[in-house]
């Protein structure tokens, strides 16, 4: 129960302070400043009426960032005030970590940078290394490094526009643990997502959610002691599973390897339907067949990249055009010397497109 004069934390934002009043569920919290702010109830932690008030905390990040290479520490603020101590609830036993970016200026959508924000809503301490890399790289960079408190939320660094292209596929990996206690042991983990661009480029992307009031794009890392299933199809993989699956068959059955990329003249064409790239696509989500579809995409793009006067048709479909309109993304920003037109119907029919190289 919350009364007047107590200190307390707030559960989802920074910073906390001493409790003015109380109006049925809502509680008016004064922070070092001399600010009020109207809270709900459920939304604070009472800390201890004999500590000090907290201080506000600061963003880590004053002016945009590059990467941090792991030899080189995020420079981060340090308080003189003593921790507070860790006040558990009891769904806090359970892992809940969440990956967001939030813009700095969500009104200047075209020239603001964004904060890479983590999320810890739960009771354990949190040992976490943020990578990422671009798509066809093989290499990751380190992002940032250090432990993040229970019931925190950490700014992990700043990027804008330019970065996008070295954040198409993100890693967290984190340890949980507690301090001075006894606890349950949870499973280290290392979760990677791929992140979609474009959506940095539209304000409907952005949204509040249980953890920001103002618009972000968020990413689920654990749910609920669950960490999220990667995005990322890993096709020998793939292929090592539908292997076993034929292997385990009690009629086994010979076939021959097909190839979907054929020559058509001097045109290459490429069939993007899924049921022509995989044989058994139980367990898949749209948009895992989505993004198998454009790695094979890339993948006889990269192939013809460099035969100027090469065209190369992509069967996709008609549909709702979501496969397209990737394509055409991609080209866009990754092939801007190719040209793309719809291929010929009375060959193709309607959802075909084609693309020619240029030098």
């Amino acid at each position: 129960m919350v009364k007047v004069n107590d200190i307390v934390r707030f559960l989802n934002d920074v910073g906390g302070g001493t409790v003015t009043r109380v109006d049925g569920g809502t509680v008016y919290v004064e922070d070092e400043d001399g600010f009020e702010r109207p809270v709900p109830s459920r939304e604070v932690v009472v800390v201890d009426q004999a500590q000090a008030k907290p201080s506000v905390y600061e963003r880590p990040i004053e002016v945009k960032s590059k990467l941090v290479e792991p030899d080189v520490p995020a420079a981060r603020p340090k308080s003189e005030a003593p921790a507070a101590p860790v006040v558990e609830t009891e769904e806090g036993n359970k892992l809940n970590i969440v990956l967001a970016f939030e813009p700095r200026e969500i009104k200047h959508l075209n020239t603001t940078t964004f904060y890479s924000v983590l999320v810890n809503d739960s009771n354990y301490f949190l040992s976490v290394a943020y990578m990422s890399r671009a798509d066809g790289d093989d290499a990751w960079h380190t992002r940032y490094t250090g432990l993040v408190e229970p019931n925190m939320q950490v700014d992990l660094d700043e990027f804008g526009y330019n970065d996008l292209n070295d954040l198409e596929h993100v890693a967290l990996e984190y340890i949980a643990f507690k301090q001075d206690k006894g606890f349950k042991l949870k499973n280290p983990a290392l979760v990677e997502l791929r992140v979609d661009a474009t959506k940095f480029y539209k304000l409907h992307s952005f949204h509040a959610t249980e953890y920001f009031d103002d618009p972000v794009i968020q990413l689920d890392i654990t749910r609920n002691d669950m960490p999220a299933r990667p995005l990322r199809i890993d096709s020998s993989a793939l292929e090592r599973a539908m292997r076993q699956k034929r292997g385990a068959d009690e009629r086994p059955r010979s076939r021959q390897v097909q190839h979907h990329e054929h020559k058509k003249g001097d045109i290459v064409v490429q069939d993007l339907h899924i049921a022509e790239l995989l044989d058994n696509i139980n367990g898949l989500s749209s948009a895992d067949m989505l993004n198998y579809q454009l790695d094979k995409f890339r993948e006889v793009m990269r192939a013809h990249q460099n035969q100027p006067g090469q065209k190369i048709v992509f069967i996709h479909g008609k549909g709702e055009g979501v496969l397209r309109h990737a394509i055409l993304d991609e080209l866009k920003r990754k092939w801007p010397r190719c040209t793309a037109q719809d291929a010929s119907f009375q060959e193709y029919g309607f959802g075909a497109t084609q693309v020619t190289i240029h030098r």
